[in-house]
């Protein structure tokens, strides 16, 4: 399993990629492995959306289940990965990078500091097995 050391993570298995005041969202190499083979991707929120955290940003169906992704941290959409939906399989292969979904500009930087580190999102998913 990827867990990669330089970004946070949420109990419901998105990552954040911090970079100054800005995030990166996407769903961890676990979500991906647990959903399997991905067909559709419908990113929900648009650029310059205000969005909160815990809101729905996005939507991953796979053959077998419908996953939705839902914001690490409050902030301001910056970019949506226009690519994705054309190539939902990318999440499959490239979690961690082709696969992002949104980057966001962070509004409330105290909410990073409540996301887990790879550590304790390693810890977390032993529980789940």
């Amino acid at each position: 399993m990827n867990i990669p050391s330089d970004l946070k993570y949420t109990k419901n298995d998105e990552w954040l990629r911090v970079e100054g005041n800005q995030g990166t969202v996407g769903i961890t190499d676990y979500a991906q492995d647990q959903l399997s083979d991905i067909v559709f991707v419908e990113i929900l929120v648009n650029e310059g959306d205000e969005v909160k955290q815990g809101d729905t940003c996005a939507t991953v169906e796979s053959v077998k289940a419908a996953a939705d992704v839902y914001m690490p941290v409050s902030g301001k959409v910056i970019a949506i990965n226009q690519a994705l939906p054309d190539k939902p399989e990318t999440i499959n292969s490239d979690p961690y990078g082709e696969a992002w979904m949104v980057k966001i500009e962070i509004t409330n930087p105290a909410e990073v500091e409540q996301l887990m580190d790879a550590a304790a999102y390693q810890a977390h998913l032993a529980q789940k097995e």
